[in-house]
């Protein structure tokens, strides 16, 4: 019956493990976005979640018989040992001083190391633990072995602290973030919005009752192509079932992760047709700032000459600067003539500074620079420019570019590669973006004023 039990505790911890694994996929996108989870992820947690519960509380149940059944089984050894005794009891046994003693474990001796390791784990034999416990101060007294291969060392095993595994490291989505969200409509390749092309006009009356001005407006369109971006994983079936930790729900969030970078590098500098990245607006408002020997002091009025053509032609203020985390490092590096710095925290309420510095982060907010709040990205491109080590700056007002996007799937497969013994893992979402709206709203600085900086 023992036995019995165990399998079906085993059978149940591997099915909550599967239920455990549906559950992180649920929470995979969300968390990879940032974002709470819409209503049929919601709806689907709070079932798993459940099925969850009922699978922890039936594991309990067979906890609980298993440890009923183990104590019964311990106290008839007990019962047994003290029978033992009681049967030798008045048998007259003669002293034996023992000098020296055979090994527990040696070589064609009647007893198994590995044979009273499974009894002391499991059965809790005391026979088996006090063998083992004299073999441990056997090794102790009588060998000088080490851990080193040839050594017995191949007998250590290493230790993998898997359940804190090194996450690759990657960065986010800052610009997808920052500009305007809608989602993306269902049953469509292409977003098109009309747009006027020429206006309408005024004009001063020449005099009373004489013709006004009469001018038509002209009108176009622009177009956002609805972009595919996706990526699988094949894993063994053994992997899956072997490994003591969720690794489909490690890689779909890796898969989630990298997604997260793809659709911010999208957002920068795709170069296709209805697909133009920030970088790539055709028509936007470009400042060339060239230097051989740049300095934040000559870079400063570039970025003010980027502001004030967004008012001029967009005729709305713009919202956000974008750059590298090296340009924003390189600007926090920049002192005046007494070596004080030039960007500096807002608590220290300085006076005539270049920036203000906001939170020390690698990607995000970071301070204001000109009134306006600057944001750090590294998917940004630092390779630009003719000696491919250039960065840009991008200063925009965030709301004029709309990022369509759909619903993360992240899903597994056996079906397609049962054949192998094989799942794959695979995670997409659509995406559509318009930069193209309104060019005038977006400003970059570029040129060999960016180039690496030196500090």
């Amino acid at each position: 019956m023992l036995a019995y039990l165990r399998k079906q505790m085993q059978s149940a911890l591997e099915a909550r493990a599967a239920l455990k694994t549906e559950l992180d996929a649920v929470l995979t996108a969300p968390a990879a976005e940032n974002r709470s989870l819409t209503d049929a992820e919601a709806k689907a947690f709070d079932e798993k979640r459940e099925a969850l519960k009922a699978k922890d509380t039936e594991i309990e149940e067979y906890r609980t018989r298993i440890a009923d059944l183990e104590e019964d089984e311990q106290r008839e050894q007990r019962a047994a040992q003290v029978l033992a005794e009681h049967r030798q009891a008045g048998e007259r046994r003669e002293r034996v001083t023992v000098v020296s003693e055979p090994e527990t474990y040696r070589k064609g001796g009647q007893t198994s190391y590995f044979r009273d390791l499974f009894r002391a784990q499991v059965n809790g034999n005391r026979e088996s633990l006090e063998r083992l416990a004299r073999n441990d101060r056997e090794v102790q007294e009588q060998r000088a072995l080490t851990t080193t291969d040839g050594s017995v060392g191949e007998f250590v095993p290493p230790l993998w602290m898997i359940n804190d595994y090194v996450a690759l490291a990657r960065a986010g989505r800052v610009a997808a973030d920052r500009v305007a969200h809608q989602p993306l409509p269902a049953g469509t390749d292409s977003i098109n919005l009309p747009k006027i092309a020429t206006g309408t006009a005024t004009a001063e009356q020449a005099s009373q009752n004489t013709a006004v001005q009469n001018t038509d407006a002209t009108s176009t369109s622009v177009t956002a192509t609805v972009a595919t971006i996706a990526g699988q994983q094949v894993i063994s079936q053994q992997s899956l079932d072997q490994s003591p930790i969720n690794l489909d729900a490690i890689l779909l969030a890796d898969l989630a992760a990298d997604y997260a970078v793809k659709l911010d590098t999208f957002v920068l500098n795709n170069n296709a047709a209805s697909k133009r990245g920030l970088l790539n607006v055709s028509g936007l408002n470009a400042i060339t700032y060239t230097d051989a020997s740049p300095t934040t002091a000559e870079l400063y009025p570039k970025v003010a000459d980027g502001i004030q053509q967004i008012h001029t032609g967009r005729f709305m203020p713009p919202d956000t600067i974008l750059m590298h985390p090296r340009r924003w490092a390189w600007f926090t590096a920049a002192v005046d003539t007494a070596g004080r710095p030039l960007v500096t925290p807002v608590a220290n309420m300085p006076q005539n500074v270049l920036a203000q510095m906001g939170d020390v982060v690698s990607e995000g907010f970071v301070g204001t620079l000109q009134g306006l709040p600057v944001y750090v990205d590294p998917n940004i491109p630092i390779d630009l420019g003719a000696g491919t080590n250039e960065d840009r700056i991008i200063i925009l007002r965030a709301s004029d570019v709309i990022l369509f996007e759909g619903t993360p799937r992240a899903e597994s497969f056996r079906e397609t590669k049962a054949d192998q013994l094989s799942v794959l893992l695979r995670f997409y979402n659509y995406a559509a973006l318009h930069s193209e709206r309104l060019p005038k709203s977006l400003s970059v600085v570029s040129g060999t004023g960016l180039i690496t900086p030196t500090f």
